[in-house]
């Protein structure tokens, strides 16, 4: 019996860390490859500078989850990138603490484009 418990609760917290952030706009690869040209927006790419440097996309600037997002102009909508979409995601849910209102996931990530 509680081997069912502990297991629903693991269920019910992986589920609640997956939970979109509230107000993070979610978009797919080929919907970025439609979005690439606009100068409204901020291209930002969340993987360590390794990853950026061995694959990237050129309208992205690296800056590593972990780095000082509060520098990003609030004016622009915030597109971040990772490899599968987990770092982005995170990197979306700060941006939302620091009060940034145009924040977009791209789903997948780099593994999808």
């Amino acid at each position: 019996m509680e081997t069912g418990i502990i297991i629903a609760v693991v269920v019910l917290f992986l589920v609640w860390r997956m939970k979109p952030t509230k107000g993070v706009k979610s978009i797919s690869a080929h919907q970025l490859k439609q979005e690439l040209s606009d100068s409204n927006k901020m291209f930002i790419d969340v993987r360590t500078p390794g990853e950026f440097k061995a694959r990237n996309i050129k309208q992205f600037k690296n800056m590593p989850l972990g780095s000082d997002l509060s520098k990003l102009p609030k004016d622009k909508e915030i597109v971040v990138i990772c490899q599968s979409g987990m770092r982005s995601a995170q990197a979306c849910k700060q941006l939302k603490k620091l009060g940034y209102e145009k924040v977009t996931n791209v789903r997948g990530g780099m593994g999808a484009y």
